[in-house]
């Protein structure tokens, strides 16, 4: 598959998830601080502020999962080390755990 937007081919679900948590979050938290949010004289901003702040920070995760899943050609063991090449098998192993598991869904 030779895209322009080649490197997205892997690790779309790891993608989404990232996209949608910062989108999600950002929100909350835009909307936590700048609308005041008043139910029965308790003020929920801070509420949103907080999910918000949490829902970006859990992105995270799926961006490194997404990045990671993407990485191609690395070559020795010696240049990552002992914890590199354990993260790298895990991220590998969940994309291709998720790569299957779609293909056998279908489109």
């Amino acid at each position: 598959m030779t895209t322009a937007c080649g490197g997205l081919s892997h690790c779309r679900v790891a993608l989404a998830f990232a996209v949608v948590f910062d989108l999600l979050g950002v929100v909350a938290l835009l909307v936590g601080v700048f609308v005041p949010l008043e139910v029965k004289g308790r003020d929920f901003g801070d509420l949103l502020v907080y999910t918000g702040a949490l829902m970006v920070l859990m992105s995270l995760g799926g961006w490194v999962m997404w990045y990671s899943g993407n990485i191609e050609g690395l070559s020795s063991s010696k240049e990552v080390g002992h914890i590199g090449n354990a993260v790298e098998r895990i991220a590998r192993t969940l994309s291709r755990k998720i790569r299957t598991h779609r293909s056998r869904r279908g489109p």
